[in-house]
């Protein structure tokens, strides 16, 4: 039975991890890019500007709230048809096949930033107004203000909620195989049809997905606890100052 998932030319094992990795790429691009979207996107909505507290609330109840499915398609096949009306306005009137990376990336990052927005909106919400105030009348703004006071804290709160955000984006990455991106899910595809046994290979994908799960609970767990010991520490040292 694992003679299938042997390497080279005889088995399937090099092409699964393959697919792993490219799940992996992805969704960490997804991320990046989520998270991205979702700083500038909570910023929106902690603004006085009413404009852009509407648009932020626009993204994110749409994104939100449609299926996961439909945004790839919408992005796949608008995008594609988006750029080829571009073209034809300068006179290239052929085909032109959007990059399935590039358009995963951007779907499944669209659909991140969407949750990434809420959790660092909730985050800096959690942070108390008297560390703005506090700072402040020590004379900091911008970086130092937010660099050295607020952004530990707001890090603090949001790592788990990313964390979750990332959980998400990794199942999100099995939904842009239909793309034609070969990441797990279609890896495994392929490799059942060929060999008429789905049983195995859909097993595989389910390990190779738990094991980037534990791997990148560990890589998420490991910056919260250094910020959580670093905030102790700063709080040990106020505590001895005020005795």
């Amino acid at each position: 039975m694992f003679e299938v998932f042997a390497f080279g030319s005889s088995g399937w094992g090099d092409e699964m991890l393959m697919g792993a990795l490219m799940t992996v790429l992805v969704s960490a691009s997804s991320l990046i890019l989520g998270i991205v979207i979702g700083i500038i996107f909570a910023a929106c909505k902690l603004s006085n500007i009413f404009v852009l507290k509407v648009i932020a609330n626009i993204y994110t109840t749409i994104i939100r709230g449609i299926p996961e499915l439909l945004v790839i398609y919408l992005l796949f096949f608008g995008g594609s048809g988006a750029v080829m009306y571009l073209a034809k306005i300068f006179g290239y009137n052929g085909y032109i096949e959007l990059n399935a990376f590039t358009i995963g990336t951007i779907a499944v990052g669209a659909i991140s930033g969407a949750y990434s927005t809420e959790v660092i909106r909730g985050a800096v919400n959690s942070v108390q107004k008297g560390q703005f105030e506090a700072g402040k009348t020590l004379g900091l703004n911008g970086y130092g203000l937010y660099g050295k006071i607020i952004f530990p804290q707001v890090a603090r709160i949001a790592l788990p909620g990313i964390g979750n955000v990332w959980q998400i984006t990794l199942k999100d990455t099995a939904l842009i195989s239909v793309t034609g991106l070969v990441e797990i899910m279609r890896q495994s595809r392929i490799a059942a049809g060929s060999t008429h046994e789905p049983f195995i290979f859909y097993t595989a994908a389910i390990i190779l997905y738990l094991l980037i799960t534990r791997f990148s609970n560990i890589l998420f767990d490991k910056p919260r606890i250094i910020i959580q010991k670093d905030l102790f520490q700063r709080r040990l040292y106020e505590v001895r100052i005020n005795v």
